[in-house]
């Protein structure tokens, strides 16, 4: 079965990067598709996701970014990744499993 992330109006860089390495985490042990995104957005919303110095971290590790990078999604995080801008618009079409 088929199915894709999409979301329901713009969404930052940051945050997408930080919902979609997370839920590509979960998914690797996650039971289906729609919980290992219920799961990246837990953690989103509890503060474990975040972007510090040239590093995104998560619940499951972290991934290097170019200083560049990381420098251009820093200047554009209001706030937090924990707010709902970061990770709300985020749904599943198609098949949960």
């Amino acid at each position: 079965m088929k199915s894709a992330i999409a979301s329901l109006w713009y969404v930052s860089d940051a945050g997408t990067l930080g919902l979609m390495t997370e839920f590509y985490s979960h998914l690797k042990t996650a039971p289906i598709k729609a919980e290992a995104l219920r799961q990246a957005q837990l953690a989103m919303i509890q503060g474990k996701v975040r972007i510090e110095g040239n590093q995104l971290t998560g619940i499951n590790g972290g991934v290097s970014l170019q200083p560049q990078m990381a420098s251009y999604l820093q200047q554009n995080i209001v706030g937090n990744l924990s707010h709902p801008f970061y990770w709300a618009p985020f749904t599943m079409i198609g098949s949960p499993w």
